[in-house]
């Protein structure tokens, strides 16, 4: 790479506080050129849909999430009033916590538990990590993010001895997520046990009308947020998903849609040049050939933003990996994201990066400021731990490119509620660029409801399993013995998946007589 390819291909956004190198990424002179007519249709989809075009036919909604920072830009006068009355009582519910004219049996909040999955966890998570403050923070956060009995666990043994203190924010667009059902039975179990009501302590963020809406306003919890069906579970970051609990752990959160409201309105302009989503989308369409063909590895050398490869994780694959295009052709697309920490990698991956299979491109992240202080201990003379730190993310570039491996190089002046909500906002318009440029539905997702059906499926036929067990008491069966019986001879694996689980855990009553090969080992239910 030369200093003349660096200076043609770096975009600095001094209003912003961001920089792009794409100097590393090595597309032909002509390639912008060449994509041109289809960016120019991306800004076109895009137009249509903040300006609140039908964008998933399957449930036939529309998709909002940029109104979030700019209710001033949606569609109808009620939407407008509904966004910003939203953010009007998440600040007002927040003050009186923190102030504490809301609270629990023995004084104010100290800590909260946020139960949810996948959109409704991975946001709130990251802005958690990202921002939080252990010395200021108005309220410790903890979560439930899977429907894994040890994992809650885990969880409920660090608020032991303070659930009195603990404010529970459930998040389930549905109210019918079963993970997040199960926590939220959990919790109230736990609290049950602790001898406290649950219903002064927990707060839904549902859909209105929903089943978990029901449940709160019938039995009269502390507060409901809404979700509306215009804001997809990977771009709820910021509405009452992420900024809820933001705001009761303390962040700025105006500082957030601040942030992303700029990055909105510099990534609106349909100047190619000059539009930074528009660049990284196109950089993704080279580096992949449109097709996917390579991974995107995600590197921020910022311990803040280890979770930042998760959350694009679920942002990119869910929105980019379609079998579909909107034509529909099948096309199996997707680009495949993941990613650890600098220089954390350079203990763990970075050999197979830089001499291994050549199947990704990355993406380094660069925070500037490396601390709140205004002055770093010298760890050598004149050096300090951040500038080792700049120092491995320039060296393993270097090392890469060396190599012909592939990188971008994304830079932050600092890392803040702004600058955070810069980042949501432009990976957001990234993917939905992106999106255009392959022809696919950046907005549904068929495949994660098909999962949802195939583990009801699974929770089906273990009733049944039990219930023939039960109805042969003293009576032993093989897995094949059992599929037979129950008239699923085809399903004769699943039933001995089941059949391992439930003799794995002693309050099933299932008991299992090992036999060589296991397959041919018995069950029962004493």
């Amino acid at each position: 790479m030369t200093w003349s390819r660096f200076q043609t291909h770096s975009y600095h956004y001094a209003n912003l506080g961001l920089s792009l190198d794409l100097s590393r990424i090595p597309f032909p002179d002509d390639f912008l050129a060449s994509k041109e007519a289809a960016m120019q249709q991306a800004f076109s989809a895009m137009a249509a849909l903040e300006g609140g075009a039908i964008a998933n036919p399957d449930e036939q909604r529309m998709v909002g999430h940029y109104w979030l920072r700019a209710p001033h830009l949606a569609p109808t006068p009620e939407l407008t009033q509904e966004i910003t009355a939203n953010l009007a009582a998440i600040q007002e519910f927040s003050a009186r916590v923190h102030a504490g004219t809301i609270t629990g049996p023995k004084g104010k909040f100290k800590n909260l538990l946020v139960i949810g999955i996948g959109g409704s966890a991975l946001g709130p998570q990251f802005l958690a990590h990202a921002l939080g403050q252990p010395r200021k923070d108005r309220l410790k956060v903890a979560f439930f993010d899977n429907t894994d009995p040890d994992g809650i666990d885990y969880v409920l043994a660090t608020l032991r001895g303070q659930l009195a203190r603990t404010l529970v924010l459930v998040i389930s667009k549905s109210g019918g997520t079963a993970e997040t059902r199960n926590g939220m039975l959990e919790a109230i179990a736990a609290f049950k046990a602790a001898q406290l009501d649950h219903r002064h302590h927990f707060v839904a963020v549902t859909g209105i009308g929903s089943k978990l809406d029901a449940t709160a306003t019938a039995e009269g919890w502390l507060a409901r947020f809404p979700m509306w069906d215009w804001v997809g579970g990977r771009t709820s970051v910021l509405g009452a998903v992420g900024l809820l609990p933001a705001a009761l752990q303390g962040i700025d959160i105006q500082a957030m849609l601040a942030g992303a409201a700029a990055m909105d309105a510099a990534t609106r302009r349909p100047i190619t040049a000059e539009n930074p989503a528009a660049l990284l989308a196109l950089m993704w369409h080279f580096a992949t050939d449109g097709r996917g063909t390579k991974d995107m590895v995600i590197l921020p050398y910022k311990d803040r933003l280890l979770l930042f490869s998760r959350y694009l994780q679920q942002l990119v694959m869910e929105s980019v990996g379609k079998e579909f295009d909107l034509d529909g052709h099948r096309v199996n697309q997707g680009i495949a994201v993941y990613g650890n920490k600098g220089s954390t990698d350079q203990h763990a991956y970075v050999q197979q990066l830089r001499e291994g299979v050549n199947n990704f491109f990355v993406t380094f992240i660069e925070v500037l400021k490396d601390r709140a202080a205004k002055r770093s201990l010298e760890v050598d003379p004149g050096i300090t731990a951040g500038d080792y730190l700049q120092g491995f993310l320039l060296g393993t570039r270097d090392a890469l490119t060396e190599k012909d491996r592939h990188s971008l190089t994304l830079t932050l002046t600092e890392l803040s509620p702004r600058t955070l909500g810069l980042l949501i906002a432009l990976y957001e318009r990234v993917t939905g660029f992106y999106a255009s440029l392959i022809n696919v539905n950046a907005y549904h997702q068929p495949g994660v409801e098909a999962g949802k059906k195939a583990a009801g499926a699974v929770i089906a036929l273990k009733l049944k399993i039990v219930a023939a067990l039960r109805a042969a008491p003293g009576s032993a069966f093989t897995a094949e013995q059992l599929a037979r019986h129950l008239e699923e001879p085809t399903q004769a694996e699943r039933v001995f998946k089941i059949l391992e689980h439930l003799a794995a855990n002693a309050g099933s009553g299932v008991r299992r007589r090992a036999k060589s090969p296991v397959f041919l080992s018995t069950y029962r239910l004493v």
